[in-house]
């Protein structure tokens, strides 16, 4: 599992790409067994995934029974983990970025962890205060944006532009898969 030491020293790398501290990718390993253990990240940050499903879900009508929404979930939650790092090793290969690729996706892995823990206080205040939910939401979709984007330069060395087809190519497929499990589950808003 991981150490205290380790989650201090990766949520804090994670935030210095937000505030566009050029140190923050040396918080990460470029080895990897430093990338492979950054997916650990994925069991820490789960509880607090499910939990922010469990608010989701709450105000939404659904025709799934609970299992199925569990299982969906469950799928939903490692595919969309592991999806962009595949897709990305397959960019790195071609554009000669396998050097930069561990250290890149441990940053991007350990990012979910704070990232996480804003969402649950955003959608918490956001079902409290209904008034508010969509203009809070969609600024903390710009925020992990951004993040993403600030993660890919400084860890990439990469142009605004080439950051932002990136981003592009991470969100899309899992613009999609949100679409199909809430076609699956029958989710229907309102």
């Amino acid at each position: 599992m991981l150490s205290s030491a380790e989650i201090a020293r990766g949520s804090q790398g994670a935030v210095k790409f937000l505030l566009r501290d050029v140190s923050a990718p040396f918080h990460f390993d470029n080895t990897l067994e430093g990338c492979l253990r950054s997916f650990r990240v994925m069991i820490l940050v789960a509880p607090i995934y499910a939990f922010v499903r469990v608010i989701e879900y709450m105000q939404v009508n659904v025709a799934a029974d609970p299992g199925q929404i569990v299982l969906v979930e469950g799928l939903r939650y490692v595919v969309e983990w592991l999806l962009y790092p595949v897709i990305f090793h397959e960019i790195a290969r071609r554009r000669g970025w396998l050097d930069r690729f561990p250290r890149y996706i441990a940053a991007l892995n350990w990012s979910n962890l704070p990232q996480i823990i804003l969402l649950l206080v955003a959608e918490s205040v956001a079902a409290l205060a209904p008034p508010i939910a969509t203009p809070l939401l969609l600024a903390l979709q710009v925020v992990f944006f951004y993040w993403f984007m600030m993660v890919t330069r400084l860890g990439l060395g990469v142009t605004w532009l080439l950051a932002s087809i990136l981003l592009v190519v991470n969100w899309v497929p899992s613009y999609f898969l949100s679409i199909l499990v809430n076609r699956f589950l029958e989710v229907s808003f309102g």
